[in-house]
């Protein structure tokens, strides 16, 4: 154990996830664990800039497993990105003798972590916290598997209402740049067709696909769309682009948004985050800095940051292959 780490800060950054406040609650716990301060940062880098800190311990995190959001909260900062404003956070973390910092974001709070890292030599690792799992390094990022079943549950109450009316829905889910909760979700919902934006299915091939469902005897179908889908401006141009060319559907357009990010974390994701919160810890009292804590083949594992920022995940090939199969 490393002699020189006697307290870690710990924070929160960029789009919130379900499943953050376990892994704060992990962090303070395993702190504790080793007879080392935590400190909470509030707002991020912000908070950092502002030193809105305050001491955690043990039981200052009861009750927060199960909760979504963050109770650190979550903010951006473009003080952070400037080199005053690092080291106007890099004073504040020395007064407030904070010697690590575990960080849990996505790739946007890696960034200034490094960043900050290389400027004042500043002990950091990161925890992977977006819904999205678009981050390389871990095949599960907090908050991906609370997601899909919120977006799930949701296609199943839209495919009754769809069912009773003969109606096509497009569902569009959250992924600006990755397909991996419209591809999983919409396996998972029985969905007719996925649009994820690494697959260019092109609307041709999307008419076809729903004119064979018709023809096979379905008086309605759902289509989930990944909303960095490139087939369409939007999923309400593909809408209308539907409706002009298949008049015998009555078509309807049903867009998550930000229901998908809220909500209390699987078990899942539970487990997950105590799990990185104590590597994530562990792994600074060992001397280890600029990594991230991951899940790969069901082990934690460290990836430096510099590869998770840089790095890009990579849709499931073999769940293509059952999304094609599945929606013949």
């Amino acid at each position: 154990m490393s002699k020189s780490i006697k307290k870690i800060g710990v924070m929160t950054s960029g789009g919130d996830s379900p499943g953050m406040n376990a892994a704060i609650r992990s962090v303070v716990r395993t702190c504790a664990y080793h007879n080392i301060e935590c400190a909470g940062i509030y707002r991020g880098f912000e908070g950092m800039i502002e030193g809105d800190f305050k001491s955690m311990d043990a039981r200052s995190v009861k009750g927060i497993i199960n909760k979504g959001g963050t109770v650190l909260k979550s903010a951006r900062s473009k003080e952070f990105r400037t080199p005053e404003g690092r080291n106007i956070a890099f004073q504040k973390l020395n007064e407030a003798n904070i010697d690590a910092l575990v960080l849990i974001g996505g790739d946007g709070t890696f960034t200034g972590g490094l960043i900050f890292n290389t400027e004042y030599n500043f002990p950091i690792i990161g925890i992977p916290g977006t819904i999205d799992n678009d981050i390389f390094g871990t095949s599960h990022t907090l908050g991906f598997d609370t997601a899909l079943n919120t977006v799930v549950d949701c296609i199943d109450k839209i495919r009754d209402t769809a069912s009773s009316h003969n109606r096509l829905f497009f569902v569009e889910v959250m992924g600006r740049d990755v397909g991996h909760i419209a591809l999983n979700a919409g396996v998972g919902a029985g969905a007719e067709e996925i649009l994820i934006p690494e697959e260019d299915l092109g609307l041709e091939r999307l008419l076809e696909s729903l004119r064979r469902s018709k023809q096979s005897g379905k008086s309605s179908s759902i289509v989930v769309v990944a909303e960095g889908d490139k087939i369409g401006k939007n999923v309400f141009e593909l809408k209308d682009y539907v409706e002009a060319n298949m008049t015998e559907y009555e078509v309807r357009v049903s867009v998550l948004g930000h229901m998908q990010r809220g909500g209390s974390p699987s078990c899942f994701d539970r487990v997950l985050a105590s799990r990185m919160g104590v590597k994530a810890v562990e792994s600074l009292l060992e001397g280890k800095t600029n990594y991230m804590v991951g899940l790969i083949n069901d082990q934690m594992a460290l990836t430096p940051l510099q590869q998770a920022v840089k790095g890009k995940s990579k849709i499931n090939k073999e769940l293509l292959r059952v999304s094609d199969i599945m929606t013949t």
